[in-house]
This record gives C-alpha cells, sequence and structure tokens, in this order.
C-alpha cells in the first residue's frame, strides 16, 4: 500500500528521490537573490525557543576562497575551488543575545544561557537542525549542494570568525551540478533497520 504524501511527487524528486550530494559544478553562477530565496524557506526551520543560531558566511571573492582552500581536507579542495559558490555554515555561540526579539514571550529566556559550554553545545545542535534545513533548501532553489565536514574547523574559525563568536560545522558548496560528478547512488537501509515502535 502506498500513502500518499501532501507534497507532490515531483517535489518530493526534487527535494529528495531525484536530489544528488554534488561533487562537480556547471560555470553558472548563483545569484544572491537565488541565496535570499533558500534563506526565506530556511529560516523557517524548528529550533529550541526559537533560538535560529545558524549563521551563514558566503565565500564568493577569489581572496577569501584562497584563504579556505588550504584548510579544506586534500579530497575537498578541488570541488571547491570548481563551486560557483561556497557557504560555511557556523553556530553563533551568542545567539542567545536575540532571544529578547525571537521568544519574546518570555522576556528573560537569554537568561537561561549564562553558561558557555551549555550555549555553545545549544547553538551546535540547533544549527545542525537548520543546516539539514539549508540543504532542502538550496535543492528547492533547483540547486545542488554539497555539504562537507572535511575542513580544518579550528582554522576555518580563526581566519573566518576570529571574535570567537561563531563556530564553523559545514563548508557547503552551492550551484548547478556538473553530472561528471555524480556517482551512483549509495544503498539506504530500508525502514525496518531503522524504525522501531514500542
Amino acid at each position: 500500500m502506498t500513502t500518499e504524501l501532501a507534497l507532490p511527487k515531483d517535489a518530493q524528486d526534487l527535494l529528495f528521490r531525484g536530489a544528488r550530494t554534488a561533487n562537480a559544478f556547471s560555470a553558472e553562477p548563483v545569484a544572491d537573490e537565488q541565496v535570499r530565496a533558500i534563506y526565506d524557506l530556511v529560516k523557517w526551520a524548528p529550533t529550541a525557543m526559537n533560538a535560529q543560531p545558524l549563521r551563514v558566511l558566503l565565500v564568493r571573492s577569489d581572496e577569501a576562497r584562497e584563504r579556505l582552500l588550504p584548510l579544506m581536507s586534500p579530497g575537498n579542495r578541488a570541488k571547491t575551488a570548481g563551486a560557483p559558490l561556497i557557504a560555511i555554515l557556523a553556530a553563533d555561540t551568542d545567539f542567545h543575545e536575540h532571544l529578547p526579539t525571537l521568544f519574546p514571550h518570555l522576556p528573560n529566556a537569554k537568561d537561561f544561557f549564562t553558561d558557555e559550554a551549555g550555549r555553545t553545545e545549544t547553538a551546535r545542535f540547533n544549527a545542525a537542525l537548520q543546516i539539514g534545513y539549508f540543504v532542502v533548501g538550496v535543492r528547492a532553489a533547483g540547486l545542488a549542494a554539497g555539504p562537507m565536514a572535511g575542513f580544518d574547523a579550528a582554522a576555518v574559525d580563526r581566519e573566518f570568525f576570529p571574535d570567537g563568536r561563531k563556530r564553523s560545522l559545514v563548508v557547503v558548496n552551492i550551484g548547478n551540478p556538473d553530472e561528471s560528478g555524480t556517482f551512483p547512488r549509495s544503498p539506504r537501509l530500508e525502514y525496518d533497520q531503522v524504525v522501531e515502535s514500542v
């Protein structure tokens, strides 16, 4: 039995079944308007207390790209060099400063996050939720994403976030995919291997 989802099948394919992690891209640029449209979807991701700790640094200039490439793992350098747009996705560890605006029905919400270690953990976890939405948002724009954790995060933080407030989590290459960089799809676990009921 097939259960119909609210999302039409072609949209399901665009966001999930037909979408692939891109390793190579065409030279077509990614416009600022596309990134704004992506963010207008991504901002609706769920986060604890509406904290929204995700921060996005777009690496557009040649100078910034040259600063980033040596900090990428060797296997990620060439595909990052060839991506039309690179985004460094980071967690803002001072996200609580925005809580009076983002969570106004609890005026003292920021006071729950005075412990730096706990605040950092909260920022990283909730930014990770938003990163999943970011990848789906890129796909919704008709683009492909190549998210990577293979980079020297401490070095990226020193180079791009020297004030220590933001912690890099993922580097994402974004653009129109070049099929030469698409590998055969890897297997996925089946429902019964993942889902249990109690």
